[in-house]
C-alpha cells in the first residue's frame, strides 16, 4: 500500500497570505502546506481519496492522479469537502463511491443538491454511502473501518484503511473505538501546533495518542504555521514520529 500526502496544512494553508513569520516566508518547500488530504493506493491498485478540499485540483495535477476508485470523507468542513466539483474528471465513466457519516451526507444533499439530488449535466457523478460508524466495508480487497472521533464537539470520522489509521481534525477518540486501532502499522494524526487548541490535538497531545496506540511509524498532518519550521520541528520528534509534508509518499 502506498500513501501520498496531497496536503498537510490546516484550513488556511501555509503560508498564510497575511503572515511574514519564518515559516510563511521559508524557502523550504516542506513548509508550504495545502489543505489536508491524502491518496491511498492499495495493493490491488485502487486509488482511495481521503477528503477533497479546495486545493484538490492543484494536488491532482501535481501528483498526476489519473483515476479514483473511492472517496472517504472525514467531516463536512470547507477545507475537507469544497473541492467536490473538481472530481468531475474522475466520474465520467461511472459514479464514484463516496463514504461518509450522516452529518456529511446531509451537508452534501443540502449544499450540493445539483450533484446528489437533482443532478445537473456535467457535475460529478457520486454514489453516496452513509455510514453510522460500526460498519466494515471493502474497497477491492482492502478493509475499511470508520473510527468515530470528536473535532471539538463535532462528531467526525477517522479511517482505518488496512494497517493505516488516518485521524485528522480531532480532539478525542470516542470510547469503544480504540480497538479499531489495534496493530496499526502507520498512524497519520492531527497535530495542529505546539500550543493547545479547542478542536485539534497539539503536538504533546498527539504524542500521547501515539504512546497509547504504539504504531511502527507516525506522521503528523493538518499543521499550521505555528508548528514551526519543518527542519527544526521534525528533528525534535521521536525517531518513529515525523512531520508529513505535501507530496510525501510512504509505503506500508
Amino acid at each position: 500500500m502506498q500513501v501520498t500526502f496531497l496536503g498537510t496544512g490546516t484550513s488556511c494553508g501555509v503560508p498564510l497570505p497575511t503572515c511574514r513569520c519564518k515559516v510563511c516566508t521559508s524557502s523550504d518547500p516542506r513548509d508550504n502546506r495545502l489543505r489536508c488530504s491524502c491518496l491511498v493506493t492499495t495493493d490491488d491498485g485502487l486509488n482511495i481519496l481521503v477528503d477533497c478540499g479546495p486545493d484538490f485540483r492543484q494536488q491532482a495535477l501535481r501528483e498526476k492522479i489519473q483515476w479514483l476508485d473511492a472517496l472517504l470523507v472525514t467531516h463536512n468542513h470547507y477545507d475537507h469537502v469544497s473541492g467536490i466539483d473538481d472530481l468531475r474528471a474522475f466520474c465520467y465513466e461511472r459514479p464514484l463511491p463516496t463514504y461518509a457519516d450522516p452529518i456529511v451526507s446531509h451537508t452534501f444533499i443540502e449544499k450540493y443538491d445539483y450533484i446528489f439530488v437533482h443532478r445537473y449535466p456535467g457535475t460529478p457523478s457520486m454514489e453516496l454511502h452513509e455510514l453510522k460508524g460500526g460498519e466494515t466495508v471493502y474497497i477491492g480487497q482492502t478493509e475499511i473501518r470508520p473510527i468515530r472521533l470528536k473535532h471539538g464537539k463535532l462528531p467526525i470520522f477517522g479511517w482505518r484503511i488496512g494497517r493505516l489509521a488516518y485521524l485528522t481534525d480531532c480532539t478525542e477518540i470516542v470510547d469503544g473505538e480504540w480497538e479499531k486501532l489495534a496493530d496499526v502499522d502507520t498512524l497519520v494524526i492531527d497535530a495542529l501546533r505546539w500550543q493547545p487548541h479547542p478542536t485539534h490535538y497539539s503536538v504533546e497531545q498527539a504524542l500521547e495518542i501515539v504512546g497509547r496506540i504504539r504504531p511502527r511509524q507516525t506522521y503528523f498532518t493538518h499543521m499550521s504555521h505555528d508548528i514551526g519550521l519543518h527542519v527544526v520541528t521534525d528533528a525534535q520528534l521521536p525517531d518513529s514520529v515525523r512531520l508529513a509534508y505535501d507530496g510525501l509518499r510512504i509505503e506500508i
